[in-house]
């Protein structure tokens, strides 16, 4: 499969329907308030059925992320500026670890597993975003800044607390949104205290198939849902 190809997006995803383990399928997240997606990760399906999708991000994936409109990073921009200077998008090859993404239908959030390089498990990391909405290619959400690490041990704790309130200071997210998400944080808590799913289901010895090709990031990554 080269860059130009496109990705499945056979409608599996959409209207009942599910994917099929190995097919291939876009991740994506929108810039927040707005309808352009700035954030494409070509996945393989692991898992998708009426209780979760579960998707692999290889190690060499060509990805989507944004940047500044100068190209440079925007984690290293002030937080006061970060989210008001222009931004573009640029492409860029996950070098570091696979990842393994697990959401559950209608949850506003989703559960990331990542490893060491020899497959040491090293944390599961809790998105808060929109849930998800399913297209024929993949699936969309918005990210919500606000982020939980949790621990081999089970010890857990907040991230990107300064960016959640330097997004709502910009103007990114209104006071109901931002509630709403702490809300589904505090849930996410709820459940990380009382080891449920899916922290309980062994998803840190799971391993890829080590037929499954990296996939390609199509030259459209960016088109309409459908």
């Amino acid at each position: 499969m080269t860059a130009e190809t496109l990705l499945p997006g056979t409608g599996h995803g959409t209207g009942g329907g599910h994917w099929k383990p190995g097919e291939q399928i876009l991740w994506r997240y929108r810039a927040n308030g707005t309808d352009r997606v700035h954030i494409c990760r070509p996945v393989t399906v692991v898992r998708d059925d009426a209780e979760l999708l579960a998707a692999w991000m290889a190690p060499g994936t060509r990805c989507v992320k944004p940047v500044l409109a100068d190209g440079s990073s925007i984690d290293r921009e002030p937080l006061e500026t970060r989210y008001v200077k222009p931004r573009t998008t640029s492409i860029e090859q996950w070098w570091g670890a696979g990842v393994l993404k697990l959401a559950r239908p209608g949850q506003a959030w989703s559960v990331w597993l990542f490893w060491q390089q020899d497959w040491r498990f090293k944390n599961w990391y809790v998105n808060l975003e929109e849930p998800l909405r399913r297209w024929s290619g993949g699936i969309d959400s918005e990210d919500h800044f606000l982020d939980i690490s949790v621990a081999p041990d089970r010890s857990w704790h907040w991230l990107d607390e300064d960016e959640f309130a330097q997004a709502q200071a910009a103007g990114l997210m209104p006071a109901a949104t931002a509630d709403a998400v702490r809300g589904a944080g505090d849930r996410a808590v709820e459940v990380i205290r009382a080891w449920g799913r899916p922290f309980r289901d062994g998803w840190e010895n799971w391993r890829p198939d080590p037929a499954w090709p990296v996939p390609a990031l199509p030259v459209d990554w960016d088109r309409q849902a459908m």
